[in-house]
């Protein structure tokens, strides 16, 4: 299967598998709630522990990829998200409910972005930060297509008919493109033919390599001479500073994109903003995602994904700064700064470890450095809601000063090769 294929295959399904679960509570949350006679707040916990459940199965799902590919997984995680919103419009009290989300919370660490980014590399080695951006570009509509469809099938069959049609989605859609991935790896970095699209993708990669050669980058630490193994560098003390450095930043962007994700439109409220308008600021940030990617596909992709990743993690500082400072004027550049941001952002998770550590263990690697960042982004929503119950601003502070935070961790990285 071609490699445009693949990505058309995969960044498909996960488009269906983000609209279904990630952003289903914020359309879901409240008439759930009214029907069975639970606070709002309830649901949402729900939902938080469902992200908690997909941050412990992590690192078990990528020491999984690492040795069979995704596409078994992959196939088992629709049936799972069926299942689990079957339970979910069955749900007829707290009980049941919170074991629906459980459900879904195993299906979301096995089958969203990091196992399918493990997915790639175990396809593709280091020539997946290509593949990694286009399902990024995919499924950075999730929201734009999920947020509609939810919304009407709720209106036809109500909130658990919802359910139902995402469930009958998933086996109808989901399960077919995730059986369609490829069965064997094709490793062209390691001299396996894989078609002329993979070949420009390693031709991408290497152009990338800033200063070091292919071995350089699997775990050792900058300072390190470039003929050492990954694994004798992987034991060495040093090389635990760049994975902490990097846990931080996928913890705290991931913190704070949550946050802002599930309270944007009440958050421009309070601060003055009609409906009309946080709606609409709120309909660019999906948009603003999909021209960062593009623009990574196209540009940035020349750069070190450690150079890309720093200037999109200034996007989310400098949009909530410039609305701090003028106000609701600005929510429309914040919008397009902090999803443009978070746009690119979404591919270095995937494209900087690689990068830095090697394709070897990629997917166990990913499932520990994600597991802080998963299980922060469970708090974020209820943390986020009570700064805003204190003052619009206090979310504003809070979200620039952990923004801020993981800037810090980017500059403090060093490029391979390089003191």
């Amino acid at each position: 299967m071609k490699t445009r294929t693949v990505v058309l295959v995969l960044g498909s399904a996960q488009t269906l598998a983000w609209a279904s679960s990630y952003y289903l509570p914020a359309l879901l949350a409240a008439p759930m709630a009214r029907e069975l006679g639970l606070d709002v707040a309830t649901v949402f916990l729900a939902f938080s522990f469902a992200l908690v459940l997909s941050a412990l199965v992590g690192p078990a799902t990528g020491r999984f990829i690492d040795r069979q590919g995704g596409r078994h997984l992959l196939m088992a995680t629709s049936v799972l998200f069926a299942a689990g919103l079957v339970g979910l419009g069955c749900a007829g009290g707290p009980v049941t409910m919170f074991l629906a989300w459980a459900v879904i919370g195993v299906a979301m660490g096995a089958g969203l972005y990091d196992p399918a980014f493990a997915s790639l590399v175990w396809l593709y080695g280091r020539a997946s930060r290509n593949p990694i951006t286009g399902i990024t570009l995919l499924a950075g509509f999730a929201s734009t297509v999920g947020w509609p469809l939810t919304a009407w099938m709720t209106q036809a069959w109500e909130w658990r008919g919802a359910c139902f049609g995402w469930a009958a989605l998933h086996l109808v859609v989901g399960l077919p493109l995730n059986a369609m991935l490829p069965r064997q790896r094709s490793l062209p970095a390691e001299g396996t033919e894989a078609g002329a699209e993979a070949t420009q993708a390693v031709a991408a990669a290497a152009a990338t390599a800033v200063a070091a050669p292919p071995a350089a980058g699997a775990g050792e630490p900058a300072t390190a001479p470039p003929p050492r193994a990954a694994t004798s560098a992987a034991s060495t003390p040093v090389a635990w500073a760049p994975l902490l450095l990097l846990a931080t930043f996928f913890a705290t962007t991931r913190f704070v994109s949550t946050g802002i994700g599930a309270h944007l439109p009440g958050l421009l409220m309070a601060a003055g903003a009609t409906l009309a308008a946080a709606v609409a600021a709120g309909m660019l940030v999906g948009p603003a995602q999909v021209a960062g990617r593009v623009l990574e596909f196209g540009l940035l992709r020349r750069w070190h994904p450690l150079l890309s990743a720093r200037l999109a993690a200034l996007g989310p500082p400098l949009g909530m700064g410039t609305l701090l400072v003028f106000g609701l004027p600005a929510a429309m550049p914040f919008a397009l700064l902090h999803g443009a941001g978070n746009g690119i952002i979404t591919i270095a998770k995937g494209t900087l470890p690689l990068a830095l550590f090697g394709a070897q263990g990629y997917g166990r690697r990913q499932g520990w450095l994600a597991l802080p960042a998963q299980a922060l982004q469970a708090f974020a929503p209820w943390l986020f809601g009570l700064a805003l119950q204190a003052s619009p601003q206090a979310v504003m502070w809070l979200s620039a000063a952990i923004s801020l935070s993981a800037v810090a961790a980017l500059m403090l990285l060093r490029l391979p090769g390089r003191p």
